[in-house]
């Protein structure tokens, strides 16, 4: 008698559970799933961040970053500053990487003379005449305080932080906008007045964006520096 009424109560709780679910509509999920879903919701960039900068990200470009005059020397121009997509395929695949999106990044290093500043706004820039190479092509290097929200050469160019990888978008681009800011902390304050004419070195990533186009302007290069060190 008592293991019936028990089976009863049972069946009236399921009864009552499936009527609830009904008319509220809940959803049974996995224990597994409900704990990646409140992972994926936390995403915290600051944190994931945190975890790569001194152990991959700064060492990935001091032992990986090529002599920027070495490419630069390597492009092939046109008279009015333009490259071919085509031959900018070849050479980054020798010495940097396509993304997904079809822009082309290097982790670069180089040395040389700040020749202007244009401190303005908050994206600072400096313009460096390269030790080894002396073409055309401008190299401007970011000194802060801000990086350009789009920049996410810092991002793209060591190869292991995937698109894939994450569950959304915005969550790709937030790691961007992190290291950004963390090169910023990095570099630590600058003086912009006295900078022209001063040795340079430095060690970053840079992007040439090549999607949906045949020729591409390069009169001039932003490099964003992991590091930066000043000479007299």
């Amino acid at each position: 008698m008592k293991q019936k009424i028990v089976s009863i109560i049972v069946g009236v709780a399921v009864l009552i559970l499936f009527l609830l679910m009904g008319r509220y509509g809940f959803t049974v999920v996995k224990i597994e799933d409900a704990e990646k879903a409140v992972q994926d919701e936390a995403f915290d960039p600051v944190t994931f961040v945190d975890d790569i900068w001194e152990s991959r990200m700064i060492p990935a470009f001091e032992e990986n970053s090529i002599e920027l005059s070495s490419i630069l020397s390597k492009i092939q121009l046109n008279d009015d500053g333009t490259a071919s997509k085509e031959s900018l395929v070849e050479l980054t695949e020798e010495y940097g990487l396509i993304t997904e999106g079809e822009a082309h990044v290097y982790m670069v290093k180089g040395t040389g003379v700040v020749t202007s500043v244009n401190a303005e706004s908050s994206q600072g820039k400096a313009e460096i005449t390269i030790d080894g190479y002396d073409g055309p092509i401008k190299v401007n290097v970011y000194i802060g305080t801000r990086i350009p929200s789009d920049d996410t050469s810092i991002r793209d160019a060591v190869g292991f932080i995937k698109f894939g990888d994450f569950k959304e978008q915005t969550e790709f681009g937030k790691v961007a906008s992190e290291l950004n800011k963390r090169v910023v902390q990095n570099l630590g304050p600058i003086d912009h007045e006295n900078l022209v004419g001063k040795t340079i070195s430095f060690e970053g990533g840079f992007t040439i964006r090549t999607f949906n186009l045949i020729t591409i302007n390069l009169e001039n290069i932003y490099i964003t520096p992991t590091e930066i060190d000043l000479g007299e």
